[in-house]
């Protein structure tokens, strides 16, 4: 009779534990979550892979929300919630793999881009000197002078502010110059060849 009521008690308290720590708030599921993705923001997660970034916070938000109703109910049930909250913090070291990775890509790919585009501007000054210089001739290479001049400008302060800028924008400003590096090779490339061809 005693182990009885023994075994009752134990059972009881056992009962009483998993129910006390199924019902309070898992703040350190909730804390760690926060941190990884907060990790995931100072790896450039909302820059560089900004839909991955906000498919997170929704999932958090979503966890919070049950949270939340679970909190106005008299027996309250975190379980479920926890198991979704170590989800989250696995999914924000995902996002964060994710921005590092895609971050250095483009930085590898503004690089190129530089790369490009100063070789692009020693052949459009050559291609300067041998274009035709007439009347016509002289205001349009005047025009192009200073969009050549223009785009210098922009690649000396890509390359210049390469860090603090953000690979994004200085990719984004040396992909604008690029384009118009290129249409000026065109531009002249064509006009030579038809020079040529009069002559």
């Amino acid at each position: 009779m005693k182990n009885k009521f023994l075994v009752g008690l134990t059972t009881l308290g056992l009962t009483a534990l998993l129910f006390t720590s199924c019902s309070k708030v898992p703040q350190a599921e909730i804390d760690a979550a926060n941190l990884a993705i907060e990790e995931a923001n100072l790896a450039g997660a909302e820059v560089y892979v900004h839909d991955a970034y906000v498919a997170l916070q929704d999932s958090l938000n979503s966890v919070m929300v049950t949270i939340e109703a679970q909190e106005s109910k008299f027996i309250k049930n975190y379980s479920q919630a926890k198991e979704n909250l170590a989800g989250v913090t696995a999914y924000a070291q995902e996002v964060k793999l994710q921005a590092e990775t895609r971050k250095e890509e483009v930085k590898v790919e503004a690089q190129n881009t530089i790369n490009e585009v100063n070789a692009l501007l020693e052949s459009n000054k050559t291609l300067l000197l041998q274009a035709p210089k007439g009347k016509e001739g002289t205001s349009a290479l005047m025009a192009i002078k200073a969009e050549l001049a223009t785009i210098e400008t922009t690649i000396a302060d890509a390359t210049a502010n390469f860090e603090t800028l953000g690979y994004n924008v200085v990719l984004e400003k040396v992909s604008a110059a690029k384009e118009n590096a290129v249409a000026i090779n065109t531009e002249l490339t064509e006009v030579i060849a038809k020079y040529k061809g009069k002559r």
